[in-house]
């Protein structure tokens, strides 16, 4: 992400969107593992809620890495909440729906981050000639509309990025539970490979192709959302 606001040269809003993603990467990754230990939990297994990790604190969650991994090239990851598979009464299954609520927790943050972009860009649009008459009035609106473009496409984005169906994603948890158990667990142990093949495959296509696969579904997506929210207030107002 910041590599593509770097090589467009304009200092402001480079400030401005990294000021602003810090914030919501932390939030983001926060949410993402918190949700996994709360449904862990609610299975039947204590084991990240003893360690303090169903929490909101992005000190129990965060790690520096993935942070700024995230923060440079849109996506990353935070220190993986510990789950005990013993503790549920289906394995399979228990780890299937703790992995989705991950992903599921920043498709809802992303949904509101679009929400809030809408109406701010609604209001922005109905009001134009009033708010650029007023400087102060013209920056407030200029930052919400970033935060909650920042807000939504990056929770949409690690949803993306976390649903990939090999491991270590938590996409790779959820649909594992459709394969034989044999078969998903000698996947799975080829996780650490799998995922250096991934980062690097993705890097590349940033880095190189200035494109990546992740923030182009999440750009889809938003605008999938996006539309009719668009054609409701338009109905609403007018």
């Amino acid at each position: 992400m910041l590599l593509s606001l770097l090589s467009g040269g304009n200092f402001r809003e480079v400030l401005i969107s990294l000021l602003l993603s810090l914030p919501v990467i932390i939030l983001a990754l926060s949410a993402h593992e918190a949700a996994h230990g709360y449904v862990a939990y609610k299975m039947g297994d204590r084991t990240a809620y003893n360690l303090g990790r169903v929490t909101l604190n992005p000190i129990k969650h965060l790690d520096l890495m993935g942070t700024l991994w995230m923060l440079v090239f849109g996506y990353g990851w935070a220190k993986p909440v510990p789950i005990n598979a013993r503790n549920f009464k289906n394995p399979k299954y228990g780890m299937a729906f703790t992995a989705i609520a991950g992903p599921a927790t920043n498709l809802l943050l992303g949904i509101i981050g679009v929400i809030g972009y809408c109406i701010t860009s609604f209001f922005f649009a109905v009001n134009i000639a009033e708010i650029s008459q007023n400087e102060m009035l013209f920056n407030v609106m200029f930052i919400l509309l970033n935060f909650f473009y920042l807000f939504g496409m990056m929770n949409l984005i690690f949803m993306v990025f976390n649903l990939i169906p090999v491991p270590p994603f938590d996409g790779s948890r959820f649909f594992g539970m459709f394969l034989p158990t044999k078969t998903y667990f000698q996947i799975m142990r080829y996780e650490r490979y799998i995922l250096i093949g991934v980062l690097v495959v993705t890097f590349l296509c940033s880095r190189f192709f200035g494109f990546s696969p992740a923030a182009w579904l999440a750009e889809k997506l938003f605008d999938l959302i996006s539309k009719p929210i668009f054609s409701l207030l338009n109905a609403i107002y007018f």
